[in-house]
């Protein structure tokens, strides 16, 4: 999978999504992004839906990361 840019250290991209009924911004890096959206088209789903479904994961832990944090570990035990 190609990142949208010129180097996987790329600095993170701050992009508005909504969840849950309210807007909220994500910064993720572009090859999060990248890997979010293969996992949204491969399900035939919004993007939207795949971060409401980690953020409803993400807040039954105990002790609950930040949205952004829970996307990169959640799209990494995915890969």
């Amino acid at each position: 999978m190609t990142s949208n840019a010129d180097t996987p250290f790329h600095p993170p991209l701050k992009r508005s999504i909504q969840i849950a009924g309210h807007k909220t911004s994500i910064s993720l890096e572009p090859i999060f992004w990248d890997m979010l959206k293969a996992h949204a088209a491969a399900e035939d789903v919004p993007i939207n839906a795949i971060v409401a479904r980690i953020d409803a994961e993400r807040i039954k832990t105990e002790v609950p990361p930040g949205l952004a944090s829970a996307i990169r570990v959640w799209l990494v035990t995915r890969a």
